[in-house]
């Protein structure tokens, strides 16, 4: 049997020494492997961006990305890794950590509990982006990009429009185009505070519109002016009373 490769992630490292001992207590039971450490979300993210991991041991919370987001942005991966999330806070959704790969530990971890959960981790597939969702307790602070073969973290706040083509979606930064392959409803629900609908197939962050101006053909299209970028997009009629009276808040 292939000995599972894991990454441990755990903001405290007396937390990851901890699961180091209960894995070694572990692998009389079941082949394994500690592949890696990391401290911090982006760590584990950059960390698989060059290593392969059979199984993720995943904090909840941490400074900065916590363990939920994390796990989101591992849907980039073309192999995701199963996730085990730990936690010392029983008043999350428990139940709710029971889907699919997506398992969970409480703190302090106890072999017995973490050798079934591995076993349950071998057997079943990477966690479910819908079910990750379900546990978000807010939207993402980035969005996750695979991009040469690694994952790239886009801030959110750094997003000037969000525009579908075709299956993806462009993201445009002020420094340039990124590609993401999530509906653009779906990022509209998650990000509908920040992101205002300008047409069928855009969103446009409400903090980069600088204006609104006619369009020089003699078609009545309005397009909207923004901070940093000379592109300017056009309102679609429907769209453009809500944007106007949106603008005007």
């Amino acid at each position: 049997m292939t000995p599972l490769a894991i990454l441990i992630v755990d903001d405290e490292a007396p937390a990851r020494h901890r699961l180091k001992e209960v894995l070694a207590d572990c692998a009389g039971e079941l082949p394994l492997t500690v592949a890696g450490e990391a401290a911090t979300g982006r760590e584990a993210l950059e960390w698989l961006s060059h290593h392969r991991a059979n199984v993720v041991l995943l904090d909840v919370r941490m400074p900065g990305m916590n363990g939920i987001e994390t796990a989101r942005h591992l849907l980039a991966l073309p192999q995701p890794p199963a996730v085990i999330f730990t936690t010392a806070y029983d008043h999350y959704a428990v139940q709710a950590f029971e889907v699919n790969a997506i398992d969970y530990l409480l703190k302090p971890v106890r072999s017995e509990r973490l050798l079934a959960a591995l076993r349950k981790a071998r057997a079943l597939s990477a966690p479910q982006g819908e079910a990750l969702r379900g546990l978000a307790d807010g939207p993402r602070s980035h969005l996750g990009i695979f991009e040469r073969g690694r994952i790239l973290l886009l801030p959110v706040e750094d997003i000037v429009f969000l525009r579908a083509e075709l299956k993806y979606v462009t993201v445009r930064t002020r420094k340039g185009e990124y590609l993401v392959e999530e509906p653009l409803v779906r990022l509209e629900e998650e990000f509908g505070e920040r992101f205002l609908r300008i047409h069928r197939n855009c969103l446009v962050a409400r903090n980069r519109i600088r204006g609104m101006a006619k369009s020089h053909d003699d078609d009545g299209t309005w397009l909207v002016i923004l901070e940093d970028i000379p592109e300017q997009l056009p309102v679609s009629r429907r769209q453009l009373p809500l944007l106007k009276e949106a603008l005007r808040k």
